[in-house]
C-alpha cells in the first residue's frame, strides 16, 4: 500500500474553559523534519509529542501548531506586555502604510496574537495532557487517511506509466530487423570504399558483422527492463509503503532505457527511448512524494 508524504489534520479540544486547537501538516522530505509552534506552557511535553509523531508518520517535513484560546474568568494567564507592544507597533505602522487608520480595535487583535497571553502555570496536569495527546492522535489519523488516499491515486498513475513504458518497449521490435540490415550494409559500404573494390575476405566481413551486431544488440537490456518494470509493479502491491525502494528500481529502469538508446543507433528506436524517458521522469517526480 502506497502512502504519500502529504497530509493535513486538525483537532479541537476543550479543557477548563479554554479551547485547544491542534494542527498537523505534512510535506515530502528525505528525512523526518518536525517543526513546532506551541505555547511555552506545553514545552515540557514537546519531546513526547515529537516521539509520537515520528512513530506514526515516519518521514516528511512536519509542522505541529497548537493554539490556545481562554474563555474562563478564572485564568492563570497574564499579558506579555513587551510582546503585545511590539505587535501594536507593527500593526499601527501597517495601518498607516495601508491608509487604514479609522480607529481600529487593536486590543481585540493583540489578545489573539501568538505569545501575548502567557500561562503562568509551569506544569501540564495529567488530564490536560491526556486531552492534548488525544487531539494529536486524531490529527495523526487524519493525516494517515489523507496519505493513503493520495497514495492510491499515485499507485494508479504509476501502473499506467509503467504499462506505457512496456508498450513503448514492445514497439521497438519492428525496427530491429531493419536496424541489423542497416548495420550490415553500412559496414559493407565502408569496407568497399576503403578498398576501392570487392577484394576482401567475405568470411572476415561476416565475422565483423556478427561482432558489431552483438555489440549493438539490445536483447539483454530489453529483458532486464521488462524485469525491472515487473519488479516495480510488484513492489506497489506490498503491504507497506517504500518510496526509497521504488526510487532505486526507477533508477535501474532508467539505466536500461539509456543503454538501449545509446546502443540502438537507429532514429526510430531512439525516438521511442525519448518517450520512455518522459514517462520515467513523471514517475520519478511522483516518487519524491512517496513515504
Amino acid at each position: 500500500m502506497l502512502k504519500s508524504m502529504t497530509g493535513y489534520g486538525k483537532a479541537e479540544k476543550e479543557y477548563q474553559g479554554k479551547k485547544i486547537t491542534i494542527e498537523l501538516k505534512s510535506l515530502n522530505s528525505k528525512q523526518m523534519d518536525i517543526n513546532t509552534r506551541i505555547p511555552p506552557y506545553y514545552k515540557e511535553k514537546e519531546l513526547d509529542m515529537r516521539r509520537t509523531i515520528n512513530n506514526i508518520l515516519e518521514r516528511g517535513k512536519i509542522e505541529l501548531n497548537i493554539y490556545v484560546e481562554n474563555f474562563s474568568a478564572d485564568t492563570n494567564y497574564s499579558i506579555n506586555r513587551e510582546v503585545a507592544k511590539k505587535y501594536f507597533r507593527e500593526l499601527k505602522a501597517l495601518s498607516s502604510e495601508l491608509h487604514e487608520e479609522d480607529n481600529p480595535d487593536y486590543l481585540s487583535l493583540l489578545i489573539k496574537m501568538p505569545d501575548v497571553l502567557v500561562n503562568e502555570k509551569t506544569t501540564v496536569d495529567e488530564e490536560e495532557w491526556r486531552i492534548l495527546n488525544e487531539g494529536i492522535d486524531e490529527c495523526l489519523k487524519d493525516i494517515d487517511e489523507y496519505r493513503k488516499s493520495e497514495g492510491k491515486e499515485l499507485e494508479t498513475d504509476f501502473h499506467q506509466r509503467i504499462d506505457k513504458i512496456e508498450e513503448y518497449l514492445d514497439s521497438i521490435a519492428p525496427f530491429e530487423e531493419g536496424r541489423k540490415e542497416n548495420i550490415r550494409e553500412k559496414l559493407q559500404k565502408d569496407i568497399t570504399e576503403l578498398l576501392n573494390d570487392n577484394q576482401y575476405d567475405k568470411n572476415r566481413f561476416e565475422q565483423e558483422v556478427i561482432y558489431y551486431l552483438e555489440k549493438f544488440d539490445i536483447t539483454e537490456e530489453k529483458v532486464r527492463l521488462k524485469n525491472h518494470c515487473n519488479y516495480f509493479r510488484n513492489s506497489l502491491k506490498e503491504n507497506h509503503s517504500n518510496g526509497k525502494k521504488l526510487n532505486f528500481i526507477s533508477q535501474e529502469i532508467g539505466r536500461e532505457i539509456n543503454t538501449i538508446g545509446s546502443k540502438a543507433n537507429e532514429k526510430d528506436i531512439q525516438q521511442i527511448v525519448v518517450l520512455m524517458k518522459e514517462e520515467l521522469e513523471k514517475i520519478k517526480e511522483q516518487i519524491a512524494n512517496i513515504l
